[in-house]
């Protein structure tokens, strides 16, 4: 039997590598581009993506030798999932991998966003020295969390770790799911003798609009934005929006007209409708937080993702 052959398109943390290798397996770490990947992957036996490449039905039709598609993360909108199970392919993500640097990123944007830390980032190199008091008078105006609601829609492995996040900074939680009733949270701190219970209850969607101070979102792509125009109105005036799922899950010309109105406070976004160009009018908002879609991307959250996916591929291959 010839050795198994994987891609790690858009790489693939050291740990995973080796634990491939040390199965046997050989382990390329070059990215292709889309043009050239169908002839590429002839030769290879899996293909492990992030968000970056996409791995669609034709893809999956014109190389026959491809067994296994792994996607490091969790949503796999880049992946035709349906039509590769039924082509007999092992499909494969690492949901939980990632979760705790990504409920992380949503509290950084929350505690930017209400101290306006991106201002002061914009604003001091350029005007600090002539405009410090303005600038210290305009981050003087921002709040606590302690107490505010945040509203979570999505109650998966994120949504919770999010949740538990909220809960120990002293936010009150309402969280949309229709899958999900209520969420059991274990959470333990240091000093702590034995973990303690939250137990959070879904709630409807109205509710969420009307009371959140801050909401998040952590839902895969719909084909309808999930916050748009339309539910502005509906909106807490000028509340927080913070998106780290996908672009387009609020719609981004909403934002701008809830930021214009007051509506909307600020909006904190890792994820845009145009990556990896994203539009210049958000790019230079003043009550914008931005991150480059780096929500599961820390040095923890990498090596997570290559053990779990390695240890995904060599259970299949092992089968």
């Amino acid at each position: 039997m010839s050795q198994i052959r994987i891609l790690a398109n858009d790489g693939i943390d050291d740990i995973g590598k080796s634990l491939l290798e040390a199965a046997g397996y050989e382990v390329v770490t070059t990215h292709y581009s889309a043009e050239e990947l169908e002839n590429t992957l002839q030769s290879f036996d899996a293909i492990t993506v992030r968000s970056a490449t996409q791995v669609r039905k034709a893809l999956i039709d014109a190389c026959p030798r491809l067994k296994v598609i792994g996607r490091g993360g969790v949503g796999m909108d880049n992946i035709d999932v349906t039509y590769a199970r039924e082509k007999g392919l092992g499909v494969y993500n690492t949901p939980s991998a990632s979760s705790r640097s990504v409920a992380e990123l949503v509290i950084s944007h929350i505690f930017t966003l209400i101290r306006h830390f991106q201002v002061a980032n914009r604003e001091m190199p350029q005007n600090g020295q002539t405009d410090f008091k303005a600038l210290k008078a305009h981050c003087g105006s921002g709040h606590e969390v302690l107490g505010k609601t945040i509203g979570i829609i999505g109650l998966g492995r994120i949504g919770q770790e999010v949740a538990r996040l909220s809960v120990c900074l002293g936010m009150n939680v309402i969280a949309v799911d229709p899958m999900v009733k209520e969420a059991i949270l274990d959470i333990s701190l240091p000093g702590l003798e034995k973990p303690v219970s939250v137990t959070i209850h879904t709630s409807p969607m109205a509710e969420l609009l009307e009371k959140s101070d801050i909401i998040t979102v952590h839902i895969p792509k719909a084909d309808k934005p999930l916050i748009g125009k339309e539910e502005l109105s509906a909106l807490k005036k000028g509340v927080l929006l913070v998106n780290t799922a996908r672009g387009g899950v609020f719609e981004e010309d909403a934002i701008l007209e809830g930021l214009a109105s007051g509506q909307i406070g600020g909006a904190g976004l890792d994820v845009f409708v145009g990556e990896p160009t994203p539009r210049q009018d958000l790019l230079s908002h003043p009550n914008i937080s931005l991150t480059p879609h780096v929500g599961g991307s820390t040095v923890e959250a990498q090596a997570n993702v290559g053990k779990e996916l390695a240890g995904l591929i060599i259970d299949h291959f092992s089968k």
